[in-house]
């Protein structure tokens, strides 16, 4: 719970806005005394410090009788910050000046005093005046400073100022209240907002994730973690199904290899007991030894050649070539074997002269695998048809078809799925149980497809399509 608190996103903000608020005040009191501020020999002080100093000056001083005295801390400390000074009497006339530098004058009106009062920086220093009362008389003073100093007024209405004070400080005090109570609710806001989203990050990786409403400002966001929900879970199907196949294939695999095996350990074992005494017993256990030799050695070349396919390291070697001759010498091969010599195997094209670029000896174990397939998984009875066509563009299309058994949906659907079965050498004695997989990665090899077309009780077709640019004319 204490981890949980301590990465609470409102807390988070909370902390980035103190931060914020931080350098705002420490900004604003930068500029406040960058403008307002000036350098003197004790250091950085208020602007504001010039007049203050010449009012303050009238301290030092005393004018009776027409004698003015200025005690020597005050001259000492205009020495001290560069300062000059000039005094005038009542009518304009200068009765003592320290410090004053050339170009100002000695005599001033009524209406220059004043104006001097309002005066900018020129030649070099900011002039402020006062007046001196003392024992009935008067005079004035000026001042010179070295700072190019701003002097602006500001004319308002006192009376009503007076008024308005209380409720302005009400009403900013208010604003800022609003002002803070609504950016806390928008933090708490923002807080759960993000909290939901982290949650859902977090459910996400355990599974437990549940979508949320697409909507709001956070509505990509959203979207975006149900989609990734939505690809991870099937992603895991996958995955289960994968492993399921695996292990199934790997189940029927350890079978298919064990079922040769078995009769090769018995007539093996058998011979080596010297139970067969006579050479034509002999030469028949040899005879069903060296069978299932044949068989287990078939059965590894089509584990060796489904995986060389399916990673891209199988040696690929296409060349021009008959289609029509090559189809039907392969299909002559198959009705010469003893197994299959009594079986209804016809072969019909209609391209005779039709050539193609293919890998001859990889094509043709697709189609043979094709072939056989048809053969050894139906009745003996059944008829099986091998024709040669072109489609509207030129490509070739080879059809195997029988009026067997048929496929269901589901078997249809999985039937060239490695994964899907094994063999079962005991009712196929020439089958790895690989062969379609094979034969579809041969013919997706070559560029070209092949599709199924079945129904239960009625027959299958197998359909080979190359596409145009695997042939010429």
């Amino acid at each position: 719970m204490k981890r949980k608190k301590n990465c609470n996103p409102f807390f988070k903000l909370l902390f980035l806005l103190s931060i914020l608020l931080g350098i705002g005040l420490i900004t604003a009191i930068g500029l406040f005394y960058y403008v307002f501020s000036i350098p003197e020999p004790e250091g950085m002080s208020i602007a504001r410090w010039p007049q203050t100093f010449t009012n303050s000056f009238s301290a030092w001083t005393s004018y009776r009788d027409g004698k003015l005295s200025i005690e020597p801390i005050g001259l000492n400390r205009l020495d001290q910050y560069g300062l000059w000074i000039q005094f005038v009497d009542e009518s304009g006339k200068e009765i003592f000046s320290h410090n004053k530098p050339a170009g100002y004058p000695k005599t001033y009106s009524a209406s220059e005093l004043i104006a001097l009062s309002a005066s900018d920086y020129q030649n070099g220093y900011t002039v402020f005046t006062n007046s001196l009362h003392d024992s009935g008389e008067t005079c004035s003073y000026i001042i010179g400073f070295p700072y190019d100093i701003g002097k602006y007024t500001l004319h308002y209405n006192g009376g009503r100022v007076a008024r308005l004070s209380p409720v302005a400080r009400v009403i900013i005090f208010a604003v800022l209240g609003t002002l803070i109570l609504v950016v806390l609710i928008y933090g708490f806001w923002l807080s759960r907002k993000l909290s939901g989203i982290t949650d859902g990050i977090e459910n996400i990786s355990r599974r437990l994730y549940k979508p949320l409403h697409e909507k709001g400002m956070f509505q990509k966001i959203y979207a975006a973690l149900n989609q990734m929900d939505l690809e991870i879970r099937r992603a895991d199907q996958i995955s289960k199904e994968t492993e399921t196949k695996r292990r199934e294939w790997i189940a029927n695999i350890t079978h298919d290899l064990k079922t040769p095996l078995s009769p090769i350990q018995g007539y093996a074992e058998m011979l080596a007991d010297g139970c067969a005494a006579d050479p034509k017993t002999i030469q028949e256990y040899g005879n069903i030894i060296l069978k299932n030799i044949h068989h287990t050695e078939n059965l590894i070349n089509d584990l060796k050649l489904t995986y060389q396919l399916d990673s891209g390291s199988m040696p690929f070697y296409p060349k021009k070539l008959w289609i029509t001759r090559y189809v039907k010498e392969w299909l002559i091969d198959i009705i010469n074997d003893p197994a299959f010599s009594n079986r209804d195997l016809t072969f019909d094209s209609k391209i005779p002269k039709q050539s193609i670029t293919i890998d001859p000896a990889l094509f043709r174990r697709a189609v043979t695998n094709l072939v056989i397939n048809a053969l050894l998984h139906n009745p003996a009875d059944t008829k099986v048809r091998v024709r040669l066509d072109t489609d509207k563009n030129g490509g070739i299309l080879l059809s195997i078809q029988d009026n067997g058994t048929g496929l269901g949906r589901i078997e249809q659907e999985r039937l060239f799925e490695r994964y899907y079965r094994g063999t079962n050498t005991k009712e196929n004695p020439k089958s790895s149980g690989l062969g379609l997989a094979i034969a579809k990665q041969i013919i997706t090899l070559h560029g070209g497809t092949v599709t199924v077309k079945s129904e239960p009780g009625i027959g299958t077709d197998f359909i080979i399509h190359i596409p145009s640019q695997n042939q010429e004319e």
